[in-house]
């Protein structure tokens, strides 16, 4: 199993109790020995960005939930670091955060689209080795990157069985679990 590092995915094991990361994909931008910071991919909103933010073109961007931490904050992972000044990058061509301005501009003259980035409302956050912990608990699969998958607009269940059918052999039961196992 793959440790986990900045720009890696987790995936959620399928009884995960937390509702906040059911059937999630996470996408790790931040991973250190302090702490870990990521965005869940496959959760959207049908919130438009221009609804949350005053002043923002309207636009057809959705909103997703990045996670449970500071859900009242606004993140953006984005392909276009080398014309957002301030970009961190995550992997190669993909990127976080940068000049919000320059953004708003952007959206409003047209300059990108939903293939290019994507919005977050609040984000996953976990302090030193809580991460760590987890993964070891099982909690979560730790699977290698790549901006295609990182910017593909999916629902929650999609994404999230897309990963687990590429995945072992043992892990191909979870894509047929009902969401509450003791239903069936």
């Amino acid at each position: 199993m793959l440790k986990p590092q900045k720009g890696r995915l987790l995936i959620s094991e399928p009884s995960i109790e937390d509702s906040n990361f059911f059937r999630s994909v996470i996408l790790l931008a931040v991973h250190n020995k302090h702490e870990s910071v990521g965005f869940v991919l496959n959760q959207p909103t049908k919130i438009k960005v221009h609804h949350l933010i005053e002043n923002f073109p309207k636009s057809s961007f959705p909103i997703y939930i990045g996670g449970p931490v500071e859900r009242n904050s606004l993140h953006y992972v984005h392909t276009l670091g080398e014309k957002i000044e301030g970009s961190q990058e995550i992997l190669d061509g993909l990127y976080w955060g940068g000049d919000f301005q320059l953004v708003k501009k952007m959206v409003e003259n047209n300059e990108v689209d939903s293939s290019n980035i994507r919005f977050f409302a609040g984000y996953s956050g976990w302090d030193e080795a809580q991460l760590l912990k987890e993964i070891r608990e099982n909690t979560w699969i730790t699977v290698p990157a790549d901006k295609e998958s990182c910017m593909k607009l999916s629902s929650n269940k999609e994404l999230w069985s897309s990963f687990i059918k590429k995945m072992d052999a043992k892990y191909a039961i979870w894509t047929n679990l009902p969401a509450d196992p003791f239903l069936n």
